[in-house]
């Protein structure tokens, strides 16, 4: 099990990507990675947390406080535990709000927390990729020594064909592995 013991926080953002990062969490749990998973409110309508808490065992994380009960979901207790965070798939608006500093939710305040490497794996249309405002957003999480998971080339949601399409789910837990493998050796 080449993640056994390591402790990844997925962020899943709202994109139609989203779907995506079931088979990505899938491969992070059978690969021995502990993962708790945030969610922003727009992610929720591509996909429903039920799915990822029953895959990762834990309960998803959405906001500060938890409604039920009032428990405070702490980002700087979650940017400390992880050994990786990891936001797949990454939407324009949260790659914005990451290289300003916008703290607006649990998973831009857990990252602005985070001890630990960052992984990025953009999702969005080509157009908005290749937007000049993306690309220095994307400059500056590279600055900022987060790890940019480049998109692939291929058919995207809008019907369009080019890069912007979020990288397959097997892909990027190979990047992980690496990663740690590459960690491990150095």
């Amino acid at each position: 099990m080449p993640l056994k013991g390591k402790k990844i926080v997925l962020c899943i953002t709202g994109s139609i990507a989203a779907y995506k990062a079931v088979y990505l969490l899938r491969g992070l749990v059978k690969a021995g990675a502990e993962v708790q998973v945030l969610m922003t409110e727009a992610a929720k309508e591509f996909i429903t947390p039920l799915t990822f808490s029953s895959l990762s065992g834990k309960p998803v994380l959405s906001d500060f406080f938890s409604e039920s009960n009032g428990f405070w979901n702490s980002h700087v207790d979650l940017g400390g535990w992880a050994d990786l965070l990891l936001v797949a798939p990454a939407t324009a608006a949260t790659i914005a709000k990451m290289a300003g500093g916008l703290c607006d939710n649990l998973i831009i305040a857990t990252y602005m927390s985070a001890k630990c490497p960052v992984m990025v794996a953009p999702a969005m249309d080509l157009d908005m990729f290749a937007h000049p405002a993306m690309q220095e957003n994307l400059l500056k999480l590279v600055n900022f020594c987060n790890i940019v998971i480049q998109p692939a080339i291929g058919e995207l949601a809008s019907g369009l064909s080019g890069k912007g399409r979020m990288e397959e789910p097997d892909v990027i837990l190979k990047m992980v592995e690496d990663f740690f493998t590459e960690k491990k050796n150095s």
